[in-house]
C-alpha cells in the first residue's frame, strides 16, 4: 500500500498521531525540483467511519533565485487538513457535491488516500518569485555580474 494511503483497519477509534514519510513520487511530485523525503505529521480523530485529520506536510525543494539566478534549496511546510466519511452514507448526489469542497474526501471503508491533499499543501507553499535571500541584489543589468558578491566593474550596477 502506498505510504500516503491510510489503512483504516489499522487506524484506531479516537485520537492518534501519525508520521508518514515517503518519496516525492509517493505524492505525485515529480521532477528534479524535489529533494529528499516528504514528511507528514498528522493528528487523526476517528469516530466510526468519520475521520478528521490535521497537521503539516514538509519537503525540501530546489529553486532558482528570481533575481540572481543562483540555485538554492529551501524547506516547504504546508498545513494539512481534511475531513473524510465513508462513500455513500449521504443522500444520492450529495457525496459528489461535498467532495468539491476544500476539505471533504470520501473513503471506501478500507483506505483513505491522502496523496492529493499532501501534494496540494506543498504546491500551495511554492513561492511565485523565489529569492535565495530577502536582500538579494540580483545581477547587474549592464554586465550580468552577481551584485551579491560586490560591485561590478562596469558602473551600471
Amino acid at each position: 500500500m502506498p505510504v500516503f494511503v491510510l489503512d483504516l483497519a489499522g487506524l484506531k477509534q479516537g485520537f492518534s498521531q501519525l508520521r508518514l514519510e515517503g518519496a516525492p513520487a509517493d505524492v505525485e511530485l515529480g521532477g528534479p525540483d524535489w529533494l529528499g523525503p516528504v514528511r507528514a505529521d498528522l493528528a487523526c480523530d476517528r469516530s466510526g467511519d468519520q475521520v478528521a485529520i490535521r497537521g503539516t506536510v514538509a519537503a525540501v525543494a530546489r529553486f532558482e533565485c528570481a533575481r540572481c539566478l543562483a540555485a538554492f534549496e529551501r524547506s516547504l511546510v504546508g498545513e494539512f487538513s481534511l475531513f473524510s466519511d465513508r462513500q455513500g452514507v449521504g443522500r444520492r448526489g450529495e457525496d459528489a457535491e461535498l467532495e468539491r469542497g476544500d476539505y471533504m474526501v470520501f473513503h471506501d471503508g478500507r483506505q483513505l488516500d491522502l496523496r492529493q491533499a499532501a501534494q496540494e499543501s506543498l504546491l500551495l507553499e511554492w513561492p511565485m518569485a523565489p529569492l535565495c535571500r530577502e536582500d538579494c541584489r540580483g545581477l547587474c543589468p549592464g554586465c550580468g555580474a552577481d551584485l551579491n558578491l560586490g560591485p561590478c566593474g562596469c558602473g551600471s550596477g
